[in-house]
């Protein structure tokens, strides 16, 4: 199925830069790229979408616990045990 696009002078510049550097080897190329690229991103915003409808639903249901509480529980969790890497002694010391 074919398609006429008017891209605006902007981005039909941009698509013929990209041709001629080689980057591409046709506009069709670059168009295809740039088609596939918006679907990956429609798709990880879907993601996101059902990821936050999610989060409403355990707010909803009454599934969470203050910032508060979570973060005491971190700090209790993690203080202590993330210990600092020992200092590393130069093989080669001057003296």
């Amino acid at each position: 199925m074919a398609s006429s696009v008017d891209l605006g002078s902007k981005l039909e510049g941009v698509v013929s830069k990209l041709v001629s550097k080689g980057r591409y080897g046709s506009k069709s190329e670059v168009i295809r790229e740039g088609v596939r690229m918006v679907e990956e991103r429609e798709k990880r915003l879907e993601e996101l979408d059902r990821a936050l409808e999610r989060g409403l639903a355990d707010v909803k249901a009454g599934r969470t616990k203050p910032a508060e509480e979570v973060f005491a529980e971190l700090r209790k969790r993690f203080n202590g045990k993330a210990k600092k890497p020992a200092a590393r002694k130069s093989a080669a010391r001057a003296g």
